[in-house]
């Protein structure tokens, strides 16, 4: 290496092991060691080493084995001191032991040699070069063998062959010195010239991804193997994933699950990626369905008892007799979801759980192998067009899964789906039928309809329609709802996010291999335990299920091939996030920016500083300008938690140290979405200490559900055309409610006169007031409110509208076992009994 380049080279970026060799020099001088160093330093106003930094550096001593000169030179690498400068100060110093740990060595690699995946076939071309005293040999090895003919800085084998992949490794030798360069990876993988229709005979070093993995199905015990490939410089790596879920330990390219078991099934992909010194990349393989068949023995001839195998031979060396010999297991072509929240209502009461709750759920039905779109406060408008989406999805034997929570309400055994715009009062045309969206589905030939309804059942007094639906007689229908007919679900209020009460109790049956109907009964039968809301709210199942139909069951893909692809590639859409990106910047610094997704239509973006200039003393970067359609406050972007934003669900996955915003409203973008990174930052060697500015426009297109447009207007009306009623806006004018429907105020503390009369089981319901009842649906508050004779003002009352929940709210820490909270209130009453 040159004398200029070692000159030039930043202290930070010497190698630990002559660091280590030159603190021990200086910690152990005492005339010429790391304290004279600094005052040297010290006198060079560039580098500003203050004597709070010397005695910052004197206190290491204190710590095990810790090293003032380390601590000096950390400071000194911080501030933009070079091997340069350090040798000028040491050359000052006197210092010639120091000295020396800075001489070149004798001999040193320059260029490393680098992993690479190629396809068999291409050329191999590795290389390693050194710098020392001449003549310099060069010699390959393959792990411990030396490679033939292979004297050489580069290393070349064409055309190359699968036996050629493995480890390699360069020694170089000058006289008595030698140095071995760092080891890499060849990987070569067997492809054909021509995959999927692109031809890779020439590969830029860019990864490509070239080999996909396929559906398996395979039975109980037998082997599960998954392979996929991608090429490029430096080496891809990878990692396995299973319903969206890292699997642990499968960080190959192929992935062998011996003796799967029938939990195992799913949909399975790759994330591959590529980091090298410039460049970060990251690509995803196909997703691909796994269907793991039990092992299973059946009577044949009512004394004969068959294994699989034998089976197999009287089905001609087919699976078909098999598979058909299982009644009991069920398959469905495809599991798709629409789990739609509601919460920040313009016009009604605001609420809490819809947002932990659809979350919870599309982690939970992921697992069961569900293609999940997730949204949140959706206008009437975009929950149509919402639905339209999610029928696109189905098909003949598809499940079929909705899931609502919000305000809603039930006139005449259908259910209403109150959107985030509808006025106050509501009526049918502000809403969706549930039942309407039921009979599109039959049309489908669906294998399986759930419709699971987290919202009231109120009488909506304002909406007289009677809907005309007239549903096909199918065996595959089940509807849970949070509570019975004519009753109020609840949520827990407290300081913190929870589940609701339906929620609460759902999550921890719903991964159960049982019927749906089983799962649905266990719930309720958890639910009647619940002391809170006994009375109050209950489970009602409605079902015209005839088989055993399991969420659990596994996909089995019918004949519709092309159109299942087709309805997973609009699936896709809904979820496809940017790619990460670095950004570099005139003055040197580089920012990371990467995306993540907290549900459909939610985005969150956060910025990391990945390079910063020498002499810039402080850098921060943050995103700004984004379309008014997005509706973003200022004052909750680029904050230095994810809780600052409103991040609460995804905290734990995101990264650290960054900066963070959250856009929610996606379906809401009418063009793609462009916003501007501003970089600002300060330099030591401006006495004003004022940040300059820089600015770089990104464009990431349409992101995640912006991509379906669902901002539009109703574009098929299909869920209008079921129901025999008036179903615009225009047709349900909007008016002041009456007095009998007014939202009440309620406070917040018992008055203690009123308290002292009350019984112990009255007091325990007052406790209860936590539970916050829905408006004719979910979660509201104007009808039946629990201990109503105490805290509703007659109906008569001139008190305006309110917008809180209205319900008296004791102050509780968030749980997720508000079964032990329950114990502590229930416990606080008994010395009163």
């Amino acid at each position: 290496m040159s004398d200029s380049l070692e000159r030039n080279t930043k202290i930070s970026q010497l190698k630990a092991s002559l660091v280590k060799k030159l603190c021990e020099v200086l910690d152990k001088s005492s005339s010429k060691g790391w304290r004279k160093l600094g005052e040297i330093v010290g006198s060079d106003r560039r580098f500003k080493v203050s004597s709070d930094d010397m005695e910052m550096c004197s206190l290491k001593v204190l710590e095990l084995e810790g090293s003032p000169s380390l601590m000096l030179l950390r400071l000194m690498g911080e501030r933009g001191c070079t091997a340069g400068h350090l040798m000028d100060y040491l050359q000052t110093l006197g210092n010639q032991d120091a000295l020396q740990c800075l001489k070149p060595p004798a001999l040193q690699i320059v260029i490393q040699p680098q992993s690479v995946a190629l396809i068999c076939g291409h050329n191999l071309r590795l290389s390693c070069h050194a710098v020392g005293k001449s003549p310099l040999q060069y010699q390959w090895f393959k792990s411990k063998e030396e490679v033939p003919n292979s004297s050489s800085p580069d290393l070349v084998i064409s055309p190359v062959h699968l036996k050629d992949a493995g480890f390699y490794i360069c020694r170089v030798n000058t006289g008595d010195d030698f140095e071995f360069s760092q080891w890499v990876q060849v990987d070569v993988l067997n492809v054909a010239v021509s995959y999927g229709g692109q031809s890779y005979q020439s590969l830029d070093g860019r990864m490509k991804v070239v080999i996909q993995p396929q559906s398996q199905r395979l039975h109980v015990g037998e082997n599960l193997q998954l392979e996929c490939g991608a090429v490029g410089r430096p080496i891809p790596r990878y990692q396995w994933h299973r319903n969206g879920v890292p699997i642990a330990n499968a960080s190959n390219r192929k992935l062998t699950i011996p003796h799967a078991m029938q939990d195992q099934h799913g949909r399975y992909r790759c994330e591959i990626s590529s980091r090298s010194s410039n460049n970060s990349e990251r690509m995803w393989t196909n997703e691909v369905d796994v269907i793991i068949a039990p092992r299973i023995s059946v009577q044949l001839s009512g004394a004969m008892e068959c294994s699989e195998d034998d089976i197999y031979a009287i089905g001609g060396g087919s699976s078909d007799f098999f598979l058909n010999s299982i009644p009991e297991q069920l398959y469905a072509t495809d599991k798709v979801a629409l789990l739609i929240g509601n919460l920040s209502y313009q016009n009604h009461p605001q609420l809490k759980a819809p947002m932990v709750d659809v979350y919870d759920l599309t982690n939970l039905l992921r697992q069961l192998n569900f293609k999940v779109v997730s949204l949140l406060d959706l206008t009437e408008s975009e929950m149509r067009n919402a639905v339209d989406e999610f029928l696109l999805l189905l098909h003949k034997g598809v499940y079929g899964l909705l899931y609502y929570a919000g305000h809603g309400y039930e006139n005449y055994g259908n259910s209403f789906m109150v959107p985030v715009d509808a006025p106050n009062p509501y009526r049918s045309a502000n809403c969706l039928c549930v039942q309407s969206i039921l009979k599109l589905m039959q049309e489908k030939e669906t294998g399986l309809n759930v419709f699971l309804l987290d919202m009231c059942r109120k009488r909506n007094i304002h909406d007289d329609s009677t809907p005309n639906i007239v549903l096909r007689v199918t065996a595959n229908i089940v509807f849970g709802y949070a509570t019975c007919q004519d009753a109020e679900a609840f949520e827990l209020s407290s300081s913190g996010f929870t589940n609701g009460v339906f929620v609460k109790f759902l999550k921890k049956r719903l991964l159960d291999d049982e019927k749906i109907t089983v799962v649905l009964d266990r719930v309720a039968e958890d639910m009647g335990q619940f002391d809170a809301t006994k009375g109050k709210q209950a489970l009602e199942i409605r079902s015209s299920l005839s088989e055993r139909r399991a969420l659990t069951d596994p996909i089995l893909p019918g004949d519709s091939a092309d159109l299942l692809h087709a309805h997973s590639r609009q699936w896709a859409k809904a979820h496809e996030l940017p790619e990460s990106m670095c950004l570099n910047f005139d003055c040197g610094a580089q920012i990371k920016l990467g995306f993540a997704a907290e549900f459909s239509n939610v985005l969150v973006i956060y910025t990391h500083i990945v390079k910063k200039p020498e002499d810039m003393s402080s850098c921060q970067a943050h995103v700004t300008d984004f379309t008014q359609d997005l509706d973003v406050d200022p004052k909750e972007m680029n904050r230095e938690t994810p809780e600052e934003t409103g991040i609460y669900l995804l905290s734990s996955c995101l990264p650290q140290h960054c900066l963070y915003t959250r856009l929610s409203s996606l379906q809401k973008l009418r063009e793609e979405l462009v916003f501007t990174v501003c970089l600002q930052g300060t330099f030591a060697s401006m006495d004003d200490d004022h940040p300059v500015h820089w600015t770089k426009s990104v464009n990431i297109g349409k992101p995640l559900i912006a991509r379906l447009d669902l901002h539009r207007a109703m574009r098929r009306n299909s869920c209008l055309q079921t129901c025999m009623m008036p179903h615009s806006p225009s047709h349900s004018p909007c008016h002041s409610p009456g007095p009998e429907h007014r939202l009440h105020p309620h406070h917040g503390s018992l008055q203690a006169q009123d308290s002292n009369r009350l019984s112990p089981q009255q007091r325990y319901l007052d406790i209860c007031e936590h539970l916050q009842g829905t408006v004719g649906g979910c979660r509201d508050s104007y009808c039946d409110h629990l201990s109503q004779r105490r805290y509703d003002p007659p109906y008569d009352s001139p008190e305006g509208l309110s917008s809180s929940p209205g319900r008296l709210s004791i102050p509780i820490e968030a749980t997720d076992d508000i079964d032990e909270l329950q114990t502590v209130f229930i416990n606080s009453l008994q010395p009163q009994l």
